[in-house]
């Protein structure tokens, strides 16, 4: 047998900040670029009743983990639930069993804002933030970590919830937060556009971008998801976390070619390849850059592993065992 940790949502919870989580995605990445497998989301409809299963993993080598998410999401419950197994990378060995929950707007606001510290120009200092949910604050408080933010403009359809998200931030950050009413007022000043939707059209124009601006896109998980219009994705040095991902199911790039505005070559390097040094990112201040999210399992099992290790030390955690298959099959 094999003794293997279970992390709870309590255990958890307190382990780690928003830097944190970016320091550990982006060692994710960087090992990435090195050549450490992953490969996109396999994601699994379910008609009746709706809902979906979604599935994805990495090797981290120098980590010396393995892992990723399996999750539902939809069905009768309309919630969902995210499960993160970590493997030991030497051994195979199953390490932990992490409820993912609360880790996810951590981990991919993390993502994001290794994707704005490669891409963003350093003197970065306004924000724009399109979307008000648990996604947006994780971007929001990722991205302050790697840019001295001065100004935030946050821009959601629902009144009520975009002031509440800028009351909320303000608190959080030394940054001044401001609701705005249209994504155009967020954007045409702003450094750095982050946008954090389920949305299946554009949300803003990319003729509003300033010269010079990065974008990271983090709804860009279907081909029917598109936060970004042709415009955007024609004018940017473009860049997603996973190459293969960009035709598979990034709605925007695979949306911009239909549209014949870019083609597949249209993709400068994965985020990997710039953060290991291997790729350029933004040639010029005059670039448009994109960061092109839409999850993989690098970040998931950078953090998660993280999460573990602290964990450990601090003698959290429930023991729990698992049969080796050379055991069970024989019976011996």
């Amino acid at each position: 047998m094999t003794e293997t940790l279970f992390l709870a949502d309590e255990d958890v919870a307190d382990l780690a900040d928003p830097a944190d989580y970016v320091d550990a995605v982006r060692e994710g990445y960087r090992q990435r670029g090195e050549g450490a497998p992953a490969k996109p989301r396999t994601k699994l409809l379910n008609e009746s009743p709706p809902g979906m299963f979604t599935a994805y993993a990495a090797v981290l080598p120098e980590t010396g983990a393995m892992g990723g998410y399996m999750y539902s999401a939809g069905f009768e419950e309309r919630d969902a639930w995210f499960v993160t197994p970590l493997f030991d990378a030497t051994t195979g060995e199953p390490l932990a069993i992490v409820d993912g929950a609360r880790m996810n707007p951590f981990k991919t606001g993390a993502v994001g804002a290794v994707g704005v510290d490669a891409l963003a120009r350093e003197d970065a200092n306004t924000l724009a933030v399109i979307g008000s949910g648990a996604q947006a604050r994780g971007q929001l408080r990722a991205t302050a970590t790697v840019r001295d933010l001065d100004t935030v403009w946050v821009y959601s359809p629902t009144k009520e919830h975009r002031e509440s998200f800028a009351a909320e931030m303000n608190e959080r950050l030394d940054a001044s937060v401001a609701a705005v009413a249209s994504s155009a007022a967020a954007v045409e000043e702003a450094d750095v556009v982050v946008t954090a939707t389920k949305a299946s059209e554009p949300v803003f124009d990319g003729e509003n971008l300033a010269d010079g601006a990065h974008v990271t896109a983090m709804g860009q998980y279907d081909p029917n998801k598109r936060e970004l219009d042709a415009a955007t994705i024609e004018r940017s040095v473009y860049v997603p976390d996973l190459r293969e991902r960009a035709t598979q199911d990034a709605g925007s790039f695979i949306q911009a070619i239909e549209e014949g505005v870019v083609t597949p070559d249209h993709v400068h390097a994965e985020l990997g390849e710039v953060v290991a040094g291997h790729a350029t990112g933004r040639e010029s201040p005059e670039d448009v850059t994109v960061f092109d999210s839409g999850g993989t399992g690098i970040e998931t099992a950078a953090a998660a592993y993280m999460l573990y290790e602290r964990a450990v030390e601090r003698g959290r955690g429930t023991e729990i065992e698992f049969a080796p298959a050379s055991e069970a099959l024989t019976g011996e």
